[in-house]
């Protein structure tokens, strides 16, 4: 019972280190996103917030800070437009293109899997000055299209739905078809709702990398109106002798954090249960 009571009091300690590690940074740019700049470039910064929580919060979603004039208002919904469109937009073509690798019969279709098998080691920044050339090409740089559609496909997310889909009992096609469901009627009416644990852990997964991208933007957006809020905080942060006022980066910071977290938050249950639950 002792060596029991260790190894509880052991694990709690280990616990509280890792949530303070992690803690403690969000804590200090919440904590300087609530003072002026002369209170975050005190030596030591006072580790207590301060009263402008408001004011810091209000001047940034009107207006931005540093080298960037941009609202930050328009730089989070940009953000949430691509992050939206990225994820939804992979799960639909990735159900849609497993439903077709397992469920029906095409030449090749062997050599169309592997073909987007491989395109798993050909991450974005591999192909990203060919890409590029093809959205300049079809005049799509500076618009929401440009900023999503090269982003869309996902191997992976194909992948994992054709994995899942072999799992599903062949009854269930054959007694769909005997009743005459369609391939339509059974996709949307079978599949679709055994998969929804799936798709829900996949759209967390997703929505963060697509709310986190900064290379691709930061080639495809040259107008301050159109670029994602993670784009927006780094040209908040001044170059040469020009002072970075700091407070209203953290404030920014502290903005772009809540989008994602909500996601995570308010489906953490279905995140959970798609990694290690199924609906069958």
């Amino acid at each position: 019972m002792r060596d029991r009571l260790w190894m509880q009091v052991l694990t709690y300690l280990v616990l509280l280190a890792g949530i303070a590690v992690i803690a403690l940074p969000v804590w200090v740019a919440f904590v300087a996103s609530t003072q002026t700049l002369d209170q975050v470039m005190a030596a030591p910064m006072s580790l207590l917030p301060g009263d402008r929580l408001i004011e810091n919060y209000a001047e940034v979603l009107r207006a931005g800070a540093g080298n960037s004039s941009a609202p930050v208002a328009r730089m989070l919904g940009n953000s949430l437009f691509m992050a939206m469109t990225i994820a939804l937009g992979k799960i639909a073509i990735s159900l849609i293109a497993a439903f077709a690798l397992i469920y029906f019969r095409f030449p090749m279709k062997t050599l169309a899997f592997w073909l987007i098998f491989v395109t798993l080691m050909l991450p974005v920044e591999v192909r990203i000055l060919p890409t590029y050339e093809v959205m300049a090409r079809l005049g799509l740089i500076d618009t929401y299209t440009g900023l999503t559609l090269p982003l869309i496909a996902s191997a992976t997310a194909t992948f994992l739905f054709r994995q899942f889909f072999m799992t599903v009992p062949d009854e269930l096609a054959e007694a769909a078809k005997i009743d005459g469901a369609g391939p339509l009627h059974f996709f949307w009416h079978i599949l679709f709702p055994l998969s929804r644990t799936n798709i829900a852990a996949l759209f967390v997964i997703l929505f963060v990398y697509g709310w986190n991208q900064y290379l691709w933007p930061l080639l495809v957006t040259t107008q301050e109106s159109m670029y994602p809020v993670v784009i927006g905080i780094k040209r908040m942060i001044a170059g040469g002798d020009a002072a970075t006022e700091w407070h209203l980066v953290m404030a920014t910071a502290m903005l772009a954090m809540l989008p994602p977290l909500a996601v995570v938050v308010a489906m953490q249950h279905w995140f959970v249960k798609g990694l290690v639950d199924a609906d069958k």
